[in-house]
């Protein structure tokens, strides 16, 4: 007798023998013994789980002489023709090869006659969503209401090309993926039935390259047999597959936790000699890695499928969870990006070296660095070293951020050229730098007072002096300062900035654009509100009165005046304390005056003009207002819109349920009136 295949050789007859698949038998076993037969079934699933195996031992099952059960006795006459194929009232259709409607029709036009042979007349159409639409359509009649001889047993990979039509005439049954536990457990009885000696590390390579398909893990073992000359060895089956062994990728992921580099080299080297498969190498590291992480978090739940369990618990006591996490990750991005690499081995070798690049505490210290900023400026403090104890680079050089020039004492004045004008935001490191002579002890708080150091700058305009802070106020950090005005180089006039509005134009003189460029300059970082700034905002609103009287009447005027730019500005932050006749006068706050002049006033003079029909005599004094100014009252009404906001969010039944039960925080930098504008 020739030779069977394991797959045709070992193919379940009975119910009973069939792996896996219990929720699909439980439910044709019940209804086969209390005799509740539906007249279509539709089974699905991937191949080689038994789809076609199920519908055959079903018609077995219908047409079994001895009667219809769960136990075909498979010995009578059609138990044996159907066994061997050639029963003659079970009809196997592949329509793969018949999709035509014609061969649809041909099909159905010998439904109507009895089974010449068997109780039933079963047809068995695999690969059912290959049919034609046409196909379909000619099936559906005689699908939903055969005559009651006439069983239709259908099978598919692909349930999705189904028309629903077809789907709701039949009772449909998932078959689910075989696991590597039960394709083990399976070749494991039939290679001991063939006494065909094996290794169970083999098993477990056949099993797991079988992805899912019983009838592929019984081809691949008969290969494996012919391959290894009727044995099965682990060394072989992996060179058959083209799988490396475990303990290289158990020696990579050793290599990587100690930082190893020329390490991970040299394996990547003796893994291109042996030719692997970089991509399946770095399968193995992710199932590994997976597997490590299983054993750190739950021990007992490793599984000693690979002969390496209690190598893979020792492994897990000595590289972190963090590392495990971050090799397994990068690994998956590694595999995902292999394609694009120039060449398979560079791609592998770049995620193995992100991976020694990325683990934490590998990135240098960098905090001796020149040239940075203060505002990226960090420190790494050892255990059990306080921020206070740590060397400050200002402190021991004597330097300055940014600066090439040594720190001279305090008093003494130092030269500000136009090529660096900073910023008057004091940063934390500037506090700690101390004279030659000793220094003021360190301190930790991110908020220190600091004393002002003075600086020769050109003469600032006269109503510019009260937006300077008082000499010798203390500052905190981030505390926004008004910049002092610096004359701009002579290019700068040359050209305008990003924001310049209608009121920056060439028929201002060059006096005025010369001063609104120098504050356009310095300005950016001191419009960076931190959230201390918001609350020191809503502390100033509250300082001014709501206006009253001529100031009320201003704030519903200067709306309606169609100023634009540095002129509605200079407007928003003036009070109107008197207006007699044509004459008006107000108040401009000195804090918002540096750029004011006499364009400015007659803009606005014209504009209240336009406003009122007649002629105005409009002056303005730079002194504080009393009352609120239109800027101010704006801020004011923001800062109760917010409030409300606020409230909101707090005194909200969801919110306060979200932190009763889930321990929720709100983001309070995130609260936003709804008429806010979003950015």
């Amino acid at each position: 007798m020739s030779y069977q295949v394991l797959a045709r050789k070992w193919r379940p007859r009975l119910f009973r023998e069939m792996v896996g698949q219990t929720h699909v038998l439980q439910a044709l076993i019940n209804a086969l013994d209390h005799d509740r037969l539906h007249h279509a079934y539709l089974f699905t699933g991937t191949r080689g789980v038994g789809k076609t195996t199920i519908a055959r031992i079903l018609a077995k099952c219908l047409n079994c002489e001895t009667g219809v059960s769960s136990e075909p006795c498979g010995v009578c006459s059609a138990c044996r023709e159907i066994d061997e194929g050639r029963f003659v009232d079970l009809i196997e259709v592949d329509a793969a090869s018949r999709t035509k409607v014609e061969d649809t029709r041909e099909l159905l036009d010998n439904v109507q006659y009895a089974p010449s042979r068997g109780r039933f007349k079963v047809y068995l159409i695999d690969e059912v969503h290959m049919l034609s639409s046409h196909s379909f359509n000619a099936l559906l009649k005689t699908l939903e209401e055969p005559p009651a001889h006439v069983k239709f047993l259908l099978a598919t990979t692909d349930p999705q090309k189904l028309p629903v039509t077809i789907l709701s005439r039949c009772l449909q049954f998932s078959l689910k993926n075989m696991p590597p536990e039960r394709v083990v457990e399976h070749l494991r009885h039939v290679l001991t039935e063939e006494t065909i000696p094996f290794d169970e590390e083999s098993l477990w390579l056949l099993g797991r390259a079988a992805d899912g398909s019983m009838r592929d893990g019984l081809s691949l073992t008969d290969q494996a047999i012919a391959y290894g000359n009727g044995a099965l060895r682990a060394e072989e089956v992996r060179s058959m597959l083209g799988t490396i062994d475990h303990g290289q990728v158990f020696a990579l992921l050793e290599t990587l936790a100690a930082g190893d580099g020329a390490g991970v080299l040299a394996i990547v080297a003796q893994l291109a000699e042996q030719g692997a498969d970089f991509s399946g190498v770095l399968a193995e590291l992710i199932s590994t890695l997976q597997r490590l992480a299983i054993a750190q978090v739950v021990p007992d739940a490793v599984d000693n499928s690979q002969g390496d369990q209690a190598r893979l618990l020792e492994m897990a006591e000595r590289v972190s969870a963090e590392d495990v996490q971050l090799f397994y990750q990068l690994a998956l991005h590694g595999r995902r990006d292999l394609p694009l690499s120039p060449t398979p081995r560079g791609g592998f070798e770049m995620a193995l070296l992100r991976m020694l690049a990325f683990r934490p505490g590998t990135l240098a210290d960098a905090h001796g660095q020149e040239g940075r900023s203060d505002a990226s400026q960090s420190r790494v403090l050892t255990p059990g070293q306080s921020p206070s104890q740590v060397p400050d680079p200002e402190r021991q050089t004597g330097k300055s951020p940014g600066s090439s020039q040594a720190k001279a004492d305090p008093g003494e004045a130092q030269p500000a050229s136009h090529s660096s004008v900073s910023p008057a935001v004091l940063s934390a490191s500037t506090s700690n730098a101390a004279s030659a002579g000793g220094g003021e002890p360190p301190v930790a708080s991110s908020t220190r007072e600091v004393a002002p150091v003075s600086a020769t700058l050109p003469e600032a305009p006269a109503h510019a002096a009260a937006a300077r802070p008082p000499a010798g106020r203390p500052l905190a950090v981030g505390t926004p300062v008004k910049p002092p005005q610096v004359e701009p180089p002579a290019e700068w006039l040359q050209m305008a900035p990003p924001d310049a509005d209608a009121d920056a134009t060439d028929e201002d003189d060059p006096a005025e654009l010369a001063q609104y460029l120098s504050d356009w300059a310095v300005g950016a970082e001191v419009m960076d509100h931190s959230a201390a700034e918001v609350e020191a905002e809503r502390d100033e609103v509250s300082e001014l009165p709501q206006a009253t009287g001529v100031a009320a009447q201003w704030l519903e005027i200067m709306p309606g005046l169609g100023l634009t730019g540095l002129t509605q500005s200079i407007a928003a932050h003036c009070q109107l304390v008197s207006r007699q006749g044509d004459q008006w006068r107000l108040h401009l706050d000195p804090g918002h005056s540096a750029l004011y002049n006499e364009n400015h006033r007659q803009r606005l003079q014209q504009a209240l003009t336009d406003h009122c029909g007649a002629d105005v005599k409009l002056e303005v004094l730079i002194e504080a207002p009393t009352e609120e100014t239109p800027a101010v009252a704006a801020a004011r009404r923001k800062v109760a819109r917010q409030k409300d906001a606020e409230a909101s969010i707090q005194t909200d039944p969801l919110v306060q349920r979200l932190m009763t039960e889930f321990a929720a925080q709100i983001c309070e930098d995130s609260i936003r009136p709804l008429d806010a504008p979003t950015t």
